[in-house]
């Protein structure tokens, strides 16, 4: 089995699983330089960095990919369009988002502007996804239209990573943990501001959060733990700009564990949502630059009826809803089950158990899952 990754979380979780039911699978992690996880300590599991300039990890990857009885990879990757996988191959899509309010793949409306080649190889790596990982109907339906992909390849087993959030001892542990590095977190409410990643701003970071405003008016109660992507460069340091106060998370690999800590979110178009909305604590959405980001990327709906929370264009709107708690928990509730429903504690048990079964998925609720509750 092969774990192809630009992120890891989801693929760690079947791992941990596939650990303790003593699988036989002789497991490799193919890894991008854009996973944050330190992958090459594993039990038991061969890695090896991905798409390098390095003649021998291309050759060692060529070969994993060719001789594996599961590909499972987690983003898109053009050079699959190329690939001949070994004939009993199945390749999962274990996607790095457990929903969606933005749109990709064949529903992306800048497709449009890519040449007749390039049109042509995303089609010809979406067939190679034989079956594709939801936690939800609707996510089932976003795929299929996004990947040009019959119903049957879709694998009703739940989102692994969305375990945690049904573990509450791992869940303690892990904020036991994140308290005693940073004994700052003790008895405050803790804010977590994680936008969506934008590939212009790697080079042109803009801060659109007033953190001076938010600090005259929340630093006596509150932290603001910022989670931003870690490749963006020449941001400024914010935590020695306000201390005890602002607290830079973004090397944090698991963005879940900061979730697990926050007491508010505040994000414009992350996936993030569709996890932490399983905790039903409250969330803001920020959009500043909701005009053009639509332009460019385009969404599955109205972006207000797509977001479980009040949406603001000012940070001093974002102030008040924090301090006025204005924030409708049942409608937290019912998003939560919507992107949700197969997600319910044993996705990866599921996932491992179809791995096992070396079979198509069947009718049987230990494989489909149970619906969330």
């Amino acid at each position: 089995m092969t774990f192809l990754v630009s992120f890891g979380q989801n693929s760690l979780y079947v791992y941990q699983e596939m650990l303790q039911r003593e699988e036989p699978f002789k497991t490799v992690f193919l890894y991008k330089n854009t996973c944050q996880y330190d992958l090459n300590g594993l039990d038991q599991a061969k890695t090896a960095a991905f798409e390098t300039l390095n003649i021998v990890d291309m050759v060692r990857a060529i070969y994993h990919l060719a001789t594996s009885r599961y590909v499972i990879l987690d983003n898109y990757f053009g050079f699959l369009a190329a690939v001949q996988f070994k004939e009993e191959a199945e390749c999962i899509q274990l996607w790095h988002a457990a929903g969606a309010i933005k749109k990709f793949g064949l529903r992306d409306q800048s497709i449009s502007n890519r040449t007749e080649k390039a049109q042509r190889r995303f089609t010809d790596v979406y067939k190679k996804f034989n079956k594709v990982i939801v936690g939800s109907e609707e996510m089932a339906g976003i795929f299929t239209e996004a990947f040009d992909l019959p119903s049957e390849s879709i694998l009703r087993t739940g989102i692994p990573r969305t375990d945690l959030f049904y573990d509450k001892k791992r869940q303690q542990e892990t904020i036991d943990r994140l308290e005693s590095r940073n004994p700052a977190l003790r008895g405050k409410q803790v804010i977590l501001y994680a936008p969506t990643f934008r590939d212009h701003q790697l080079d042109h970071f803009e801060m659109n959060l007033d953190l001076e405003a938010m600090h005259r008016a929340l630093g006596e109660n509150y932290v603001l733990l910022l989670r931003f992507h870690p490749s963006i460069k020449h941001r400024s340091d914010y935590e020695s700009r306000y201390p005890g106060f602002i607290y830079d998370y973004s090397s944090h690999a698991d963005v879940n564990e900061l979730l697990l800590i926050a007491d508010c979110l505040i994000t414009d178009y992350s996936s993030v949502v569709y996890e932490y909305a399983l905790l039903n604590k409250p969330m803001i959405f920020f959009p500043n630059d909701l005009e053009d980001y639509e332009d460019r990327r385009g969404f599955l709906g109205e972006y207000e009826s797509l977001v479980p929370g009040p949406v603001a264009f000012t940070t001093p709107d974002i102030i008040g809803r924090i301090q006025r708690n204005e924030f409708d928990y049942q409608q937290i509730e019912a998003f939560a089950r919507k992107w949700n429903h197969y997600s319910n504690g044993a996705s990866s048990r599921n996932l491992v158990e179809y791995l096992d079964s070396g079979q198509r998925l069947i009718d049987s609720p230990a494989v489909r899952g149970v619906p969330f509750e």
